[in-house]
């Protein structure tokens, strides 16, 4: 490929580097130029032009990148239409990356011309997901390069997909693990099962000690169970700690302890006649992503776990500040009309209201929570979902006649991110972007939702969808699809503003006043919007 200046009577069928401006139209980057444009260009009194042209033997920067892609791509990944010298790769379904990292870098060692990038090796990857791109920098790149990268790229990337697995769950008891505790890790094991449509064929709770632990497992082997998952009421600290010495008693083999995973230092990898057996580590029944999830993964994607395998988990390993957001590069794949659904946060306590629950309170003839809700079911959404909690009945009854899915968040008391990723896992699969609003926010309406969706719509960068106030970001938020993950991975009380924060990249602002902004959580707010509490419930 040659490369510069050329007077603008010989640049027909060259490719233009830089983007240039006539009186009516604009001609972009990478735009081959017509007898036309250089007609024009020439009455304008331009003499010279930067552009590409092709060699023999040289091939354009689309069709060179759909060749890498097409090379990369492995089981479970499709490819998009090449555009600007970029093919991405996506997964067909949800499961773990896998990727031959020597393969990538011998491609990238081609030519500085060629690249290839993806997710970090063992991601988890939701269906849908961009997981690599191939990029030509140049317009144009020898044929002979391409090629070279092509033989070294063959089929370095795949989706291992998920497999439903009939797991068993074994956890034990001592004096200090409330059975709340036990309760919610019940629930979040779920959650991290639902992915692969794994399922829980039960719960065993029993005695901290080697020989109930050991009848338990038995008991899930005889019942059918393929996976086992074992939750120590004390944490494994040893090889003859209660949970190995149980596998030992069972006649399974313990193959590795430990790992250098922070959290998830204390993870114990088993195997009872070719069943997985994982012993969870504490970090576990948190949903934050810690390195059970690691080894939980791989595993029921049908990946063969060794030692070799966990050691190796360190680089990276450090996970106690880890973020999860989008690729920069990732472009939405979405129809002209995205399936966006609304999730009305609806669990809290109000405490600052006093003791009644202020969704109950009557503002212009009807409950709070209702307004909140009628906002979501008028403004042509696919799906609404209301999050209970806190007198889940009464606030539900409020608002049952409008046909929306009710979910209850039993963990309501630990914060708003228990309702969030409650309201996150109700999604249906084919959701494109969800609203989520607060329930005791009563002058966002159906065209506040609006807004946020034509800005979502229309702008190809816009990821997050924020309504602001005189400038300040306030609620309700829409989320593309891309920040699922991460909102089910929210913990506490402190809502998904980091993420924002995060991603201002993706972020895109729409101003709609007060409303933005109009929370009413104490009574004085309530009076002054001119509503009026119910009788205490609490």
């Amino acid at each position: 490929m040659k490369f510069g200046p050329c007077p603008c009577k010989e640049v027909v069928g060259c490719i233009l580097a830089h983007k240039t401006k006539l009186p009516e139209r604009t001609l972009k980057k990478g735009h081959v130029l017509t007898q036309s444009d250089c007609t024009d260009l020439i009455a304008l009194g331009v003499e010279t032009l930067v552009v590409a042209r092709l060699e023999a033997g040289d091939i354009g920067e689309d069709r060179a990148a759909a060749r890498l892609g097409a090379a990369a791509r492995g089981e479970g990944l499709s490819t998009d239409l090449a555009f600007t010298g970029r093919t991405n790769l996506y997964a067909d379904a949800n499961g773990v990356l896998v990727i031959d990292p020597d393969a990538v870098t011998r491609a990238n060692q081609v030519d500085p011309s060629i690249t290839f990038a993806t997710l970090p090796n063992f991601s988890k990857i939701a269906k849908d997901r961009m997981v690599a791109t191939a990029k030509v920098i140049s317009f144009a790149v020898p044929e002979k390069l391409v090629e070279q990268a092509e033989d070294a790229l063959q089929q370095a990337v795949r989706v291992a997909k998920f497999r439903s697995h009939k797991v068993g769950l074994v956890s034990t008891q001592l004096p200090h693990l409330k059975p709340v505790t036990m309760d919610k890790t019940r629930r979040v094991l779920e959650d991290r099962l639902s992915p692969s449509d794994s399922i829980l064929i039960g719960e065993k709770r029993v005695p901290h000690n080697e020989e109930a632990v050991a009848e338990a497992v038995h008991q899930f082997v005889q019942e059918g169970a393929e996976f086992l998952i074992l939750f120590g009421a004390s944490a494994v600290v040893d090889r003859k700690d209660v949970l190995p010495a149980a596998l030992d008693l069972v006649g399974g083999t313990v193959k590795h302890l430990g790992m250098p995973v922070d959290p998830g230092n204390l993870l114990m990898l088993g195997d009872l006649e070719g069943i997985p057996v994982l012993g969870a580590p504490g970090c576990a029944r948190s949903p934050k992503e810690n390195g059970f999830d690691w080894v939980l993964d791989r595993l029921l994607a049908g990946l063969d776990m060794n030692p070799d395998d966990i050691t190796a988990m360190g680089v990276g390993g450090l996970l106690m500040e880890i973020g999860t957001r989008p690729q920069p590069r990732e472009m939405k794949r979405q129809s002209p009309a995205p399936r966006i659904a609304a999730i009305v946060l609806g669990a809290g306590r109000s405490s600052r209201m006093g003791g009644p629950n202020k969704l109950l309170a009557e503002l212009d003839g009807k409950a709070l929570i209702r307004h909140a809700v009628e906002a979501a079911t008028q403004a042509g959404l696919e799906q609404t979902i209301l999050v209970t909690g806190y007198l889940a009945d009464e606030v539900s009854a409020k608002v049952t006649d409008l046909g929306i899915k009710v979910v209850h968040n039993p963990d309501y008391a630990d914060g708003m991110a228990g309702s969030i990723r409650t309201g996150v896992s109700a999604l249906t699969d084919d959701i494109d972007a969800v609203i989520i609003l607060l329930g005791d926010m009563p002058r966002v309406d159906a065209h506040t939702l609006a807004k946020l969706v034509s800005l979502y719509t229309n702008d190809e960068n816009c990821l997050i969808a924020t309504a602001t106030a005189d400038g300040k970001r306030g609620n309700p938020v829409l989320w593309d699809k891309r920040f699922f993950g991460a909102l089910k991975s929210l913990s506490g009380d402190i809502g998904a503003k980091h993420l924002i924060a995060e991603n201002p990249g993706f972020v895109s602002e729409v101003e709609i006043g007060e409303a933005a902004r109009l929370d009413l959580d104490t009574p004085q707010a309530l009076q002054d919007a001119g509503g009026s509490l119910p009788e205490s419930t609490s």
